[in-house]
């Protein structure tokens, strides 16, 4: 059965309503949300509040009668010229580039998933969820991104359960016809294809699909056609789907199609093509290869002619961010590397030469970006690193984490030099937060939340109206869950009763990989019952998450924690909701009162479920990983220990377990139940606490400011300056580097002497240190020569080193000599030495070629 989507013929009254369903902003807008709502409150709800299946399901009589009402018609008016001004009027963005120009034009931002709503689920978890509150946050900011996927014609999958709590996966067919997308045209309207070479000679073509998020085109490439082999036309099939061969076609598409959709997207409409690409993780990471190929093959007629493959990165790291999600080195993608020969090198194995895949880049090449300790496998975020001049990760914890797992990329270096920073996550605020809270407090912060203007019983009132919805939709899910696994209706009574608008309300919901602990909480599986049946201080416990289909290991954990909650003596305290996705994560959001996370520290990236929370008023009771460990403060929550230092992980998951119980028994409940005039002040004051505070420091406003102020425009200027010239800059970093290559082996360090000390010297007191450097041939300019001092252990290693530049003073013996004065940082036991690094005004950080010279 092949299946399409006819739109309704709206009258011309009502015709804007077309581009209020097809433009994702009334997503996050409530007042189209009520406009639709109104529509046909009934469809509305069958529907899954999806405005263009709405529109499909709107009986005629109905628009007619619609398109009669006056008050409908003004409304629909109204809101479309509120959508016109949001998308046409200059915001923060515009404004900042008045006074700055060098803002990049344009910023194409990849991502191998976005979850920009539910609608269109394109997403599986956090980084697509992430993904999607940059482009909306980046709209509402007036940000002109342009973001790139790939469209699953299954998106990832629907998630049901066994009647012995297995999860089962449903795959339904997405029509792209049926879904707030729009094809992208030529002038002649017939559909735009890119096309991207595959071994035999044949090619993968895709056609654009464009979601409008607010301001924000995003662009979603689409192999089901039938210009595609059949094999080809399921590349884009599901999101992290199949095997490697068919994850590899998925990031070859991603990388090499996605660069040419942007510059189709941007000859078609006039949108001004990107000064800076975004990475966001490895999987796009080939869009860096086929800048390089465009690079080369623009400049062919150049005056200074066609830029080398080396002169080609140098532009293109230059304006290239690259954002690593991962913090172990298993989730990182992997290929061997006979399976990337196999789509890049020629026919004649011409791996010098230049590929098959992109003519000009050899793939010789390509093999040595993504290199890695293992020589038979290509590491993906090897070649993002390499191909960005500037890399960060996703929570201050996570950046150490990043820069110590990826630092053997820079060997030579201390972990703190390691070139890799952090921009912490964020949510997008209207998304994520329930109408009510943004009612009460609007924009203000910790004024609006001050007690002589929100007393605490209207506080707590609004929490308890919250978590009584939360407990209608449990009930709702629960019954159908239990439909679904082959329950009756008449057996299912039990599920009426199922919660407690009035009990302490706990929330376990995310992707179930295995060291985000599901069943941490399952460790004393009495202790568990004990508090949740505990006759004065109950607590009930939603648990939700879908595991990787591949993975048994995920699904097992999952069937414990149905099992548990099959029980009939605690069914009515914990549930599993089958099926998160993020129409149900808003719910939980908003109504839990505590959000739970106890990954394995520090392996959580950032984990931005709990940031939602946040912003509806919930407590975080959570391992301090990720985000929670640089936003505690001893009042917005609770951190559960960790037993960082137990080798045994059956040990430290049972210290950290019953760390939780002690929280949940000692200090959570008692503050949620102890009332004064039936309100609980203490919780009410770590609630207002975390609205104050949290709220304003999570939003992904505050995120893509970051971003654009640390790391899009430092890039912009950075691609600006090394294009200068016919990229002169490009050619004269490139021989930089060919220049250091051939001359770095033989640097060296030949002596380090120090003088000016007094026979005992003080904390401040200069030393002057000298030394001379065999610098083989390259002009001192070409380095920086610093001196370190530092304390020194016995093993000779410094510890809270101070880097102080030398001056070049001349040459003796073949040998230039450099000094510098250097003030005593420490009181101690303290070291000096003396080393080498490159230096170059195109070079964002001296770490970043990854070479230095120890003395």
């Amino acid at each position: 059965m092949r299946r399409f989507t006819v739109r309704a013929q709206l009258p011309r009254q009502l015709a804007s309503l077309q581009t209020l369903a097809t433009n994702l902003r009334w997503s996050w807008h409530p007042p189209t949300q009520d406009l639709f709502a109104q529509l046909d409150p009934e469809a509305w709800e069958r529907v899954g509040h999806d405005p263009v299946r709405l529109l499909g399901e709107i009986r005629s009589a109905r628009l007619a009668e619609l398109a009669a009402d006056a008050e409908t018609v003004v409304t629909v008016r109204e809101l479309a010229d509120d959508l016109e001004a949001y998308l046409r009027d200059p915001r923060w963005y515009q404004n900042e580039r008045e006074d700055d120009p060098s803002l990049p034009a344009a910023i194409g931002y990849f991502s191998m998933e976005f979850g920009v709503s539910e609608v269109l689920p394109n997403y599986s978890g956090g980084l697509g969820v992430l993904a999607g509150d940059h482009l909306k946050a980046a709209s509402d900011l007036g940000v002109p991104v342009i973001g790139v996927g790939l469209l699953y014609r299954s998106g990832y999958f629907r998630q049901s359960l066994s009647l012995d709590g297995w999860q089962l996966e449903h795959y339904p067919v997405l029509d792209p016809q049926g879904l707030p997308l729009q094809l992208l045209a030529d002038r002649s309207g017939a559909p735009v294809l890119v096309e991207v070479s595959m071994p035999a000679g044949r090619s993968l073509k895709a056609r654009i699909w464009q979601a409008a998020v607010g301001r924000v085109p995003l662009l979603l490439l689409d192999t089901d056609i039938e210009d595609n082999d059949p094999d080809l036309r399921g590349v884009t099939d599901r999101l992290y789907g199949g095997d490697q061969d068919h994850r590899i076609k998925q990031e070859l598409l991603i990388g090499i199609g996605g660069v040419r959709a942007v510059r189709a997207f941007c000859a078609a409409t006039g949108h001004p093509e990107p000064d800076v690409f975004h990475t966001n993780e490895g999987h796009a990471g080939h869009l860096g290869l086929e800048r390089v190929r465009e690079l080369q093959d623009r400049s062919a007629g150049s005056a200074g002619g066609a830029l080398s493959f080396d002169e080609a990165v140098s532009a293109v790291r230059a304006g290239t961010v690259f954002t690593t999600h991962t913090p172990v080195p298993a989730g990182i993608d992997r290929f061997p590397v006979e399976l990337v020969q196999h789509y890049f090198a020629s026919p004649d194995d011409g791996a010098q030469t230049g590929s098959r895949l992109l003519p000009g880049v050899p793939t010789d090449r390509v093999i040595a970006l993504g290199a890695e300790e293992n020589p038979s496998m290509f590491n993906m975020a090897h070649m993002g690193l390499r191909l960005a001049q500037r890399a960060n990760g996703v929570s201050k914890l996570h950046g150490c984490v990043s820069r110590e797992m990826f630092g053997g990329l820079w060997e030579g270096f201390d972990t703190d030099e390691v070139p890799i920073g952090s921009v912490t996550n964020g949510v997008h605020g209207p998304t994520w937060e329930a109408r009510e809270i943004t009612e009460l407090l609007g924009d203000g912060g910790a004024a609006a939340l001050a007690e002589d203007v929100v007393s605490d019983a209207t506080l707590w009132a609004l929490r308890a109206t919250l978590r009584s919805r939360l407990v209608d939709e449990v009930r709702r899910r629960v019954r159908a869950a239990w439909l679904e696994r082959g329950a009756s209706a008449p057996e299912l009574g039990w599920t009426d009763h199922v919660f407690d608008p009035d009990v302490l309300t706990v929330g376990f919901a995310r992707r179930v990989p295995t060291y985000k602990r599901l069943t941490l909480m399952l460790r004393n599986p009495d202790r568990l019952r004990d508090l949740l049946l505990d006759p004065h201080r109950p607590v009930q416990l939603i648990v939700a998450g879908k595991s990787h289909p591949a993975d048994d290991g995920g699904k097992a954990l999952i069937q414990q924690i149905v099992r548990f909650a099959d029980d009939s003596a605690v069914r009515h305290r914990i549930v599993f909701l089958p099926d998160y996705d993020m129409s149900m994560a808003r719910v939980l959001y908003w109504g839990c009162d505590v959000w739970l996370n106890n990954p394995l520290r520090p392996l959580e990236a950032c984990g931005t479920s709990g940031m939602k929370s946040a912003l509806n008023g919930g407590l975080n009771l959570s391992i301090r990983d990720g985000w929670w460990d640089e936003l505690y403060d001893g009042a917005n929550g609770w951190a559960i220990p960790t037993a960082d230092g137990i080798a045994d992980p059956v040990r430290r998951d049972d210290l950290e377990a019953n760390a939780l119980y002690e929280l949940l028994a000692t200090q959570v409940a008692p503050a949620f139940y102890e009332r004064t005039d039936g309100v609980p002040s203490r919780w009410v004051e770590l609630v207002r606490h975390t609205l104050a505070t949290l709220r304003p420091q999570v939003q992904a406003t505050r995120m893509v400011r970051e971003y654009v102020q640390g790391w899009y425009a430092p890039a912009a200027r950075a691609a600006a300056a090394i294009a200068a010239d016919d990229y002169a800059g490009a050619r004269e970093l490139a021989a930089y580097r060919a220049r250091l290559n051939a001359a770095w082996s033989r640097v060296s360090v030949a002596g380090v002497d120090a003088s000016g000390l007094p026979d005992t010297p003080v904390v401040g007191a200069p030393m002057t240190v000298r030394a001379a450097v065999d610098l083989a041939g390259l002009d001192p300019a070409d380095v920086s020569v610093e001196a370190v001092v530092g304390r020194v252990d016995e093993s000779d290693e410094l510890d809270a080193p101070v880097s102080v530049a030398m001056k070049h003073i001349g040459r003796t013996d073949g040998m230039a000599r450099f000094e510098a004065v250097v003030p005593l940082p420490h009181a101690g036991l303290t070291g000096y030495t003396v080393r080498v690094l490159p230096a170059h005004p195109l070079l964002a950080a001296p770490a970043e070629l990854g070479k230095v010279a120890l003395a």
